[in-house]
């Protein structure tokens, strides 16, 4: 008999370039310690996202689109393709540490240590310079982009809305990532204001950049 459990299933939709993701994806594992839910990893992409509006970025960020944008999303896509959805999770963690805790610019060698220590072949990192796995990319980032629209960035969460539909939601953009009753509470909060009909957004102008210093 199959195993049944009362947790919510939230999917989680990020590239591990974006520091913002990052944090949230760590809020989301707090979350799963304070509230029934359990968090299903997927891969989305910056480079994708972009493509129709390079014209209109600053050339520095349209380089990293064009080019190193898209290496470690290929490779989770790769590894989720090779190994299992699984593997996102872990994968995700071990690229993030080094993306944004250690603050390594090397993505390509930061990779190559990021899979060994999840244990997962080195070679899925030549999946970085490949398009291989790009359609796999571009269906699981239209996925999570269908159901936020066009006018978001990554991360992308959904849960099961309670009639049938799914509640999803660009964010929540927030540093440093909440811990304890305070990461429920954002959830709880999040949850109810996604949840009304016709609610878009609230927002107010960054003043800190990501903090990664209560970060494991």
């Amino acid at each position: 008999m199959a195993e049944t459990t009362d947790k919510t299933p939230a999917d989680f939709w990020f590239d591990p370039i974006c520091p913002w993701a990052w944090m949230t994806s760590r809020w989301m594992l707090e979350v799963e310690k304070q509230r029934p839910v359990t968090v299903r990893w997927h891969v989305m992409s910056l480079a994708v996202l972009n493509e129709a509006k390079l014209d209109q970025l600053p050339e520095e960020y349209v380089e990293m689109m064009r080019g190193p944008a898209w290496g470690p999303v290929r490779v989770c896509v790769a590894a989720e393709k090779e190994h299992g959805g699984e593997v996102l999770g872990p994968l995700y963690t071990a690229l993030g540490r080094r993306f944004h805790n250690q603050g390594r610019k090397d993505w390509a060698e930061a990779t190559v240590e990021a899979l060994a220590e999840v244990g997962l072949p080195a070679e899925l990192a030549d999946a970085a310079g490949s398009d291989r796995y790009d359609a796999e990319l571009r269906a699981s980032h239209k996925a999570g982009i269908d159901l936020v629209g066009q006018e978001v960035g990554t991360p992308v969460i959904a849960v099961p809305g309670s009639d049938g539909e799914q509640l999803a939601f660009f964010g929540p953009v927030v540093t440093p990532a909440p811990r304890g009753e305070d990461a429920a509470r954002l959830w709880d909060g999040t949850l109810m204001v996604a949840s009304i009909p016709g609610f878009f957004e609230i927002k107010r102008t960054r003043d800190v950049g990501p903090r990664f210093d209560n970060l494991d």
